[in-house]
């Protein structure tokens, strides 16, 4: 800038230019620079520093953005890893459409799969297996009725109340025991122990079942009773009409007939109360015991169901008072009802029918057709004795 504050007619980059210039080519401007050349040939070159500088310190930023990935997989975030993931996702659409066409061969094999769900009855089935609680009242009607689907060796009570009963033994539960008439909470208590060992060894126990003579309830029984105990000793023995042993235990032809599984369905309940006279207590138990049955020749798949309720009822008697065995039940009344036997066969064991038998054993059926289910109704005693129809098994 001169002296009168002009700026100089030449800007600083066509100075430094002509320096340059001057500098390639000897004799076309002076050798050695002026200052102010060396001034502006400094500025500029202080820039260019400061622009590299700044470049650099870019490069760096994004390194170290970057230096993270070296931490990741191989190829994460790039295009072949991205694609392989594609890939994987794409995988599953094979086994989808394995899934899809197994399910709609499911449907050509098994139509009834689809239309149970459409029609609600795959959600009805669902609740019908729903566990039942446990009987604490006798019931005030038969329950309601099922879908008429036959039983199957995979599930042999399908389509009866009894899919939502308890398993056997487990299904007995004893109430709670405390002293009356006379008798300790004890004494009450060990007497609902035994009367559970006799429904369970007459009705429950394997070897009852298969046709073996049950010498373990027989033991329960009063000997003194001969009215019970001798006339099923002699049942045993030699059964007939006037003593047959079915009318107190289950037992079945193993040449004629086998259990489908170990599960036999049971509900009921077990009360007691004071009896009549001083020092004895009465257990009434009302059972009713499902059996899923299968012809004994081997290959059989046909499953029918046999459906027995009994009424027990048993005196605990004071042995203070009264003459009694130790560890025995007297029996006061056993009725019975046997759903799906045949009727006038008296040898000892229940004989059942199949859907597919031209024609039930035994005598036709005279009486009354009947529930096997009905819990509500009362069974009367032992000396009413018929035999009818009934409406399902």
């Amino acid at each position: 800038m001169g002296a009168s504050g002009e700026r100089p007619s030449v800007s600083d980059e066509e100075w430094a230019e002509f320096v340059r210039r001057a500098a390639e080519e000897p004799g076309q401007g002076p050798k050695e620079p002026s200052a102010r050349a060396r001034m502006v040939t400094e500025r500029l070159r202080q820039e260019d520093a400061e622009r590299a500088a700044a470049a650099g310190r870019r490069g760096r930023w994004f390194r170290r953005k970057a230096e993270p990935v070296r931490n990741e997989p191989p190829g994460w975030r790039t295009g072949p890893a991205w694609q392989e993931s594609r890939r994987g996702r794409g995988r599953l659409k094979p086994a989808l459409a394995v899934v899809l066409i197994a399910g709609l061969a499911l449907v050509v094999l098994k139509p009834s799969l689809l239309i149970d769900r459409l029609t609600g009855k795959a959600d009805q089935d669902a609740k019908n297996r729903q566990p039942l609680a446990a009987e604490s009242v006798r019931p005030t009607a038969p329950p309601t009725g099922q879908h008429p689907d036959r039983p199957t060796l995979k599930e042999p009570f399908r389509g009866s109340p009894a899919v939502q009963w308890a398993e056997g033994e487990a299904a007995i539960e004893l109430p709670e025991a405390k002293a009356l008439g006379g008798l300790t909470a004890e004494q009450v208590a060990e007497g609902l122990k035994r009367t559970k060992q006799l429904l369970v060894l007459s009705n429950l126990d394997p070897a009852t079942l298969g046709g073996g003579r049950p010498e373990a309830a027989v033991k329960l029984l009063e000997p003194r009773q001969e009215s019970v105990h001798g006339m099923l000793v002699k049942g045993l023995e030699a059964p007939g009409k006037d003593q047959d042993p079915v009318g107190m235990f289950t037992r079945f032809d193993p040449a004629e007939v086998r259990l489908v599984g170990s599960v036999v369905k049971t509900r009921g309940r077990m009360t007691f109360e004071a009896g009549q006279r001083p020092g004895e207590v009465l257990v009434k138990a009302d059972y009713t015991f499902v059996y899923p049955l299968v012809r004994a020749k081997a290959g059989s798949d046909e499953v029918a169901r046999t459906v027995v309720r009994r009424q027990l009822t048993v005196a605990l008697d004071d042995p203070q008072r009264y003459a009694v065995t130790a560890g025995t039940l007297a029996v006061v009344d056993y009725p019975n009802d046997i759903g799906n036997s045949a009727c006038g066969v008296h040898d000892g064991f229940l004989h059942p029918s199949f859907p597919s038998d031209a024609r039930p054993a035994g005598e036709a059926p005279s009486g009354p057709p009947t529930d096997p289910y009905d819990r509500s109704r009362d069974i009367g005693r032992q000396d009413d004795e018929g035999c009818g129809v009934v409406t399902r098994t």
